[in-house]
């Protein structure tokens, strides 16, 4: 097989094995971006609920503070109906004492279920908290062994790195160009085997004359079809021998 064409299916298969890293590395970070977001949901949640607990302390110092003037009135409203002197006085002041009791009542049970409330809103974020902690928990490790993956990664690919540049290193460079052209669009198809007398590229049929260039091996052949640079496997080869 001509020298240059078993350089460039090297290349691109290096090529295919540092890309292939890509979805793992993207798996990973999306692994620990879940884990993250399902933290911050928590955490956005207890906020929520400490909001609850704030928005009620404050409708109770409200209330608190409409129970002191209902309160004041009543005990103003006792001093009217003793210096009142005609039934109409006495009607509309009975009038106002029946009103302010019946906000008094209100504003009472008001309290009493923002009580309940404050009371549920902060069991709710004990719960929110621990539930909280036990994914940091999880997420810490998991963390812990994604990095280790991706450590173990990075140092794979930068393994490949290294032979692909000892082996760009000694490559003729108008190949090289050749091939990067190529790979531009084709990505990492395009350097591809034949098989049955198909591109494994665009899997149209090559002619005789493609395919016989092909077989020997000698030059650098390319798809009619696509462009894509053309060789024979090993195995294939054989056959043909055959």
């Amino acid at each position: 097989m001509n020298k240059h064409l078993e350089e460039l299916i090297e290349l691109s298969k290096i090529d295919q094995a540092i890309d292939a890293f890509e979805p793992r590395i993207a798996e990973a970070r999306a692994k620990i971006a879940e884990v993250e977001e399902k933290e911050s949901a928590v955490e956005r949640e207890i906020l929520e609920l400490e909001e609850d607990i704030k928005d009620a302390e404050l409708k109770k110092a409200k209330n608190d503070l409409h129970i002191k003037e209902l309160t004041e009135k009543l005990e103003a409203n006792k001093k009217k109906m003793s210096e009142a002197k005609t039934e109409k006085e006495i009607k509309a002041l009975q009038l106002e004492e029946e009103i302010a009791k019946e906000q008094l009542d209100f504003a009472n049970e008001e309290i009493e279920r923002l009580d309940n409330l404050i009371e549920t809103r902060k069991k709710e974020i004990e719960t929110k908290k621990a539930e909280l902690e036990a994914l940091k928990e999880k997420s810490a490790e998991l963390k812990a062994e994604i990095e280790a993956e991706l450590a173990e990664i990075e140092k794979q690919k930068q393994a490949l790195f290294e032979k692909k540049q000892e082996l760009v290193a000694k490559m003729s460079q108008k190949i090289l160009a050749f091939y990067d052209k190529i790979r531009r669009w084709a990505k990492n198809t395009a350097v591809v085997p034949v098989r049955k007398q198909a591109c494994m590229g665009c899997f149209m049929k090559i002619n005789d004359k493609t395919y016989a260039e092909v077989i020997k091996g000698e030059e650098i052949t390319t798809c009619p079809h696509c462009g894509r640079i053309l060789y024979l496997e090993p195995q294939k080869e054989e056959e043909s021998a055959e």
